[in-house]
């Protein structure tokens, strides 16, 4: 059955929602190091096991897969029992992820520790802190939303750098229980000031949203078409993102960029650095903009602004400031996807569900994760060229651009009329 959720209750304390968010924030941050640092442990981890890249590498495939595709049963789990119980569930998860990976000797004990249980507990902090954000701002969910995964996508900015040189100093055992307590303790922490709103805040009407007052379950959105359009959508985003940034070191060497430098730097290190810079940037700016230009609007300029930089990249692929300043313009105009799918979603189908729904859309970003890669590698190897693994994936942003502001937008603004009604 649908329920209805009135909107015209007592506006709550700005002060708790601001609350909120910063402790959300934190939460994910401390859960972000597994997958954005994971690349300063593939050798260490290659040394202690004698094991090759191509094993060791599964771990971070767990991660991913277990992340992504158990999301719907863990916002299930975070609706029944409380966003404070399981998300301080998911950092002690986490964290402990590490602290049982400095102790073992074999794979099984890596996939199982780092990647089974790593993937399980981020997965349960990602779904639910988003999930609880889109309650807290109905009338700002693209920002809110969009600052806690900025939370995600930039938090490990915080620990590359320490963890790296603990690596060099005290080696990969004592790195990874000290960094597993602290992710444990700080994570924790954070989750316990975590509510539920006991009211649903009453949403700034805009011209530019449309925001249903009903709350359709997962059973019921599942059954819905439009739901459908916008997994394709973001699970087309995810791959066309991944098929290049995941392939960036690899054609940055062919390009011969990475033997230049750019301002005394590296041009390849500087342009990482500015990528993940950008990908946690857009999230909370394209989320903030949405909320006023409304989301599909906002879905064109991003995804068509990660086509043409993508273009321009590949046409200036001998230049090597152009090289490092275009790929922070492709991150912007990736990272977005999440904040603004989420923010939609909910918008459509109501906040009352909202965790458990966006475990269910929250899967097309590990099947984004699954092809974007091996995709490209793949096209690679048989055409010997970029250029075919670009124009795919930009042939994917150009085409979801469209179908957000010619297919999306009329059929929402339909959809929620008939739910009115």
């Amino acid at each position: 059955m649908t329920h209805t959720t009135l909107l015209s209750v007592p506006t709550v304390s700005q002060k708790k929602k601001w609350g909120q968010l910063a402790l959300g924030l934190l939460c994910m941050i401390s859960i972000s190091s597994p997958q954005y640092v994971w690349a300063l442990f593939t050798r260490p981890l290659m040394t202690r096991l004698q094991a090759p890249l191509s094993e060791i590498q599964l771990t971070f495939s767990l991660l991913i897969i277990l992340q992504t595709f158990f999301s719907p049963f863990q916002g299930r789990l975070i609706e029944r029992f409380g966003p404070r119980r399981l998300i301080s569930l998911g950092t002690a998860l986490t964290g402990v992820s590490w602290i049982i990976a400095s102790q073992i000797h074999s794979l099984i004990g890596l996939y199982l520790s780092y990647g089974v249980l790593g993937g399980l507990g981020t997965g349960i902090v990602y779904i639910g802190v988003v999930g609880l954000m889109v309650r807290w701002f109905p009338e700002k969910r693209g920002f809110a939303t969009g600052m806690v995964a900025a939370g995600y996508g930039m938090g490990a900015i915080l620990t590359t750098f320490p963890i790296s040189h603990s690596l060099a100093i005290k080696g990969l055992e004592n790195t990874l229980w000290q960094f597993g307590l602290l992710m444990t303790v700080v994570g924790f922490l954070a989750s316990q000031g975590l509510r539920t709103p006991h009211h649903q805040a009453p949403a700034i009407s805009s011209p530019s949203l449309q925001m249903t007052t009903k709350d359709f379950t997962s059973r019921e959105m599942l059954r819905q078409p439009l739901f459908w359009l916008m997994f394709i959508m973001m699970t087309m985003m995810s791959t066309s993102g991944l098929m290049v940034t995941s392939q960036m070191a690899i054609f940055a060497s062919d390009f011969g960029i990475t033997s230049v430098s750019v301002l005394g730097m590296a041009a390849l290190p500087l342009a990482m650095s500015i990528d993940r810079l950008m990908n946690g940037l857009t999230r909370p700016v394209c989320g903030y903009l949405s909320d006023r230009l409304g989301r599909e609007p906002m879905m064109f300029i991003a995804f068509g602004l990660e086509g043409c930089a993508m273009i321009l990249w590949l046409l200036c692929q001998q230049d090597p400031l152009l090289f490092v300043l275009l790929s922070g313009v492709v991150f912007f105009g990736w990272g977005e996807i999440f904040s603004l799918f989420p923010a939609t979603l909910t918008d459509t189908f109501g906040s009352r569900f909202a965790t458990a729904n966006y475990g269910w859309l929250y899967i097309s970003q590990g099947i984004g994760s699954i092809l974007g890669g091996p995709l490209a590698a793949l096209l690679y190897q048989h055409t010997g060229r970029w250029g075919v693994v670009f124009w795919c994936a930009i042939s994917l942003d150009i085409v979801c651009a469209l179908l957000a502001l010619l297919v999306l937008k009329p059929w929402r603004a339909r959809f929620m009329r008939q739910a009115q009604a």
